[in-house]
């Protein structure tokens, strides 16, 4: 694995463009979600430009722009208010230290290659979830939008103190906030294209704020301070040991799921193929630095991803042009940030979450699946009012239990007990005309396709349904996974038959179902030469046995016209 990413100066000109704009667009972003997370609007410019520098680096998608984004600064927020009302003197420095774990367990996904497995994950869980992170977005908004300190509670306190907020509304701060949604919502397309509507909304609703409202007193980003951070080191306490894990792992697990799938649009408009084990590598140390910074964490942005795509970028190189420029904004221009009136930047990240919510599957998730839209609603709820961690863990497992049993079911359909001819199964003519003459006194248990645990129950019923004959063959040619519960089942039919004091024939050819049954030692339960890697060559000694007219030994049967 080549240690850093594909960077090359072939397109200088399109990749310092790209990052030049894809700083424009971060700038605000940054500042709106590090006020949002409580960590402050410095702790979001320190993420913007270790998480962007550090993943452009490493990373391996060349166009890819990381940065703080919605879904991340609301988990940080969560962690943020936990940590530090749980201990007031360390709690913020302990919740960077969350985003260096969540650093750690990104490195490590991409060192055991996990990469292709994270986002195995169904899509209503996906959409429940990012959808009810832009709805904690949008009602965490709600308070500094009204011109209000944030209640206490998060979103349940939020909620609750909505009647309060709303009878205290401040006019002045309310009105730049409805500026700036005015501004992103109905700036025409063509202008778009010259300044992100975002900057502009942050421009006008300043210069508004500082005009005409010169004498009212508006709540602002205030001083930030200038120059490189000061190094945050891990604080742990024993008894928050086990929440800042968890919170780690979510985090990370988070982070790699935004990155990824913001990797697969970028592959979509650049035709490239990403690497997403070294993607989750550089995102890792891109968090672990920023936490280490005091920063916020960080994951690929769909948005200033797409911008620096579209405005030329084919490299790395636009990733770290974007992350040294905010960087300059840090060490010399921060001056020029205090004045941003807090509704402004609450506007900002109000459309952000708006943005989040899945609008294209929330309008046509009912018409495609009822039980998809149920979990969706499901894990959208449990995200608002419960926990993420609980919303994601409920989602999955109900998801992969309703596709189990689907599977279940259409692999059921797959298990036949066939004593004459008919269209279930596709027999050759030579083994029909075995089968006619076996006048149904051979049992065909015919199995097809993948055994896994849910058809046990299936091959249970059709042993219970199994007919009185002389002979069963337990045809496994056409199943090329065999289950150990499935095999046991298969071993269940097997000892019956033979209880019976029925001759077993077992047909399957060399492979993952025959080592799977040599395992479990369930072809130790009939003779050697009764174990076929061929139907035919059972149904021809099947037939003989009931005529009675020749040896059993297998060898023979096979030469039988």
């Amino acid at each position: 694995m080549q240690l850093t990413n594909r960077i090359h100066f072939r397109n200088l000109q399109g990749d310092l463009f790209g990052g030049i704009t894809a700083a424009i667009v971060s700038l605000p972003l940054a500042l709106a979600f590090g006020v949002a997370s409580g960590a402050g609007p410095v702790a979001g410019l320190y993420g913007a430009v270790c998480v962007g520098f550090f993943a452009a680096l490493f990373g391996g998608t060349p166009t890819l722009i990381s940065e703080p984004t919605g879904p991340m600064t609301v988990v940080m927020t969560a962690v943020v208010a936990s940590l530090t009302a749980a201990n007031q003197d360390h709690g913020l420095a302990m919740a960077f230290t969350v985003v260096m774990l969540a650093g750690v367990f990104q490195i490590l996904f991409g060192v055991f290659r996990l990469g292709k497995y994270i986002t195995l994950m169904p899509y209503s869980v996906i959409s429940g979830f990012m959808s009810g992170i832009g709805i904690i977005l949008i009602i965490l908004q709600i308070a500094p939008f009204l011109g209000q300190a944030a209640p206490k509670g998060g979103v349940l306190g939020t909620l609750q103190a909505l009647p309060q907020l709303v009878a205290n509304m401040n006019p002045v701060e309310t009105s730049l906030g409805v500026l700036t949604l005015a501004i992103i919502f109905l700036m025409p397309s063509k202008f778009k294209r010259l300044i992100p509507p975002q900057l502009l909304a942050l421009i006008v609703g300043t210069i508004v704020s500082l005009t005409l409202f010169s004498n009212v007193e508006i709540r602002r980003i205030g001083e930030i301070p200038m120059g490189l951070p000061t190094i945050q080191l891990p604080v742990f306490t024993a008894s928050e040991m086990t929440r800042m894990l968890i919170d780690g792992a979510m985090l990370g697990l988070l982070g790699c799921i935004d990155t990824l799938l913001t990797a697969v649009i970028a592959d979509s408009l650049t035709r490239t193929q990403h690497q997403s084990d070294k993607e989750l590598i550089g995102q890792g140390i891109g968090n672990l630095v920023s936490g280490l910074c005091g920063g916020l964490p960080g994951a690929g942005a769909t948005m200033g991803t797409v911008v620096n795509i579209q405005t030329g970028a084919k490299s790395a190189l636009s990733g770290l042009t974007r992350a040294l420029i905010l960087l300059v904004v840090v060490l010399w221009a921060a001056p020029l940030t205090q004045s941003i009136p807090m509704a402004v930047l609450a506007g900002i990240a109000l459309k952000v979450g708006i943005d989040i919510l899945d609008w294209s599957f929330l309008k046509r998730a009912h018409h495609v699946s009822l039980k998809g839209t149920l979990i969706m609603y499901g894990v959208m709820l449990l995200t608002v009012l419960v926990d993420l961690i609980v919303a994601v863990g409920v989602g999955v497992f109900i998801a992969n239990i309703l596709t189990i049993e689907r599977l279940s079911k259409l692999q059921s359909q797959s298990v036949k007990t066939i004593t004459d001819v008919d269209d279930k199964i596709q027999l050759s003519s030579e083994e029909k005309l075995l089968l006619d003459e076996a006048n149904g006194r051979v049992l065909l248990f015919h199995l097809s396709g993948p055994m896994i645990f849910g058809v046990a129950k299936a091959i249970a019923r059709e042993q219970s349904a199994m007919k009185d004959s002389d002979v069963l063959i337990v045809d496994l040619t056409d199943v090329p996974l065999l289950g150990v519960t499935a095999s046991l089942a298969v071993e269940n039919v097997v000892k019956e038959a033979v209880s019976k004091e029925r001759p077993v024939f077992i047909v399957c050819a060399p492979g993952q179902t025959q080592k799977r049954l040599k395992q479990l030692k369930v072809l130790d339960l009939v003779p050697p030469e009764r174990v076929m890697d061929e139907r035919l060559a059972a149904l021809q000694a099947a037939t003989a046995l009931v005529r009675g007219s020749v040896s059993t030994s297998a060898s023979e049967f096979i030469t039988l016209p």
